[in-house]
């Protein structure tokens, strides 16, 4: 009987030492599933900052690939308006002209420059007659007004200005009367 006793004591210190291990590798779990959680989160997060980061850079980048070739057709338009003043300038020296083939072939040339440009977005800022306005126009000289109602008004235009998509690509050189 005395080995009985001993027997049952020896099972159930075996059974609390295996409890005991149980609960031990119950926390052990529960402390590293509490890890792994929180490292799958803070990767998580991580992954979800660095795709937005990504985002942004894939936008501007566009955006700025847009500016370059926007400025780039800008640049080139800047660089053609001479022509454009050159073939108007021609055009007014050939009205006195009896030579109609040299006024047709000059007109055919400015009309189909004038018509490209256009489609390239660009368009003439109407000055003359118009109020003196600091943000299209560039006041080169004042004269005495003829009548009342041309002061701080454009009286004549000595460059055409134009502008490119809605924005100021050359101010409208003007004389304003005062």
């Amino acid at each position: 009987m005395a080995k009985n006793t001993e027997e049952k004591q020896q099972e159930t210190a075996a059974e609390q030492s295996q409890t005991k291990e149980k609960k031990q590798r119950g926390s052990q779990d529960k402390k590293t599933i509490e890890e792994l959680t929180d490292k799958l989160s803070k990767e998580h997060n991580d992954y979800l900052r660095l795709m937005a980061e990504f985002e942004t850079f894939r936008r501007r980048s566009a955006e700025e690939k847009l500016n370059l070739v926007a400025t780039a057709a800008a640049d080139t338009i800047k660089g053609l308006l001479p022509v454009l003043d050159d073939c108007e300038r021609a055009m007014q020296i050939l009205e006195g002209s009896s030579d109609e083939s040299a006024k047709q072939g000059t007109s055919l040339i400015y009309e189909k420059l004038k018509g490209y440009l256009k489609t390239c977005g660009l368009e003439a800022i109407q000055a003359k007659g118009e109020k003196f306005d600091v943000d299209f126009h560039e006041a080169v000289t004042q004269f005495p007004a003829p009548s009342e109602d041309l002061k701080g008004k454009v009286i004549d235009v000595i460059q055409t200005g134009y502008l490119l998509h809605g924005k100021v690509i050359r101010y409208a050189k003007v004389v304003v009367g005062v």
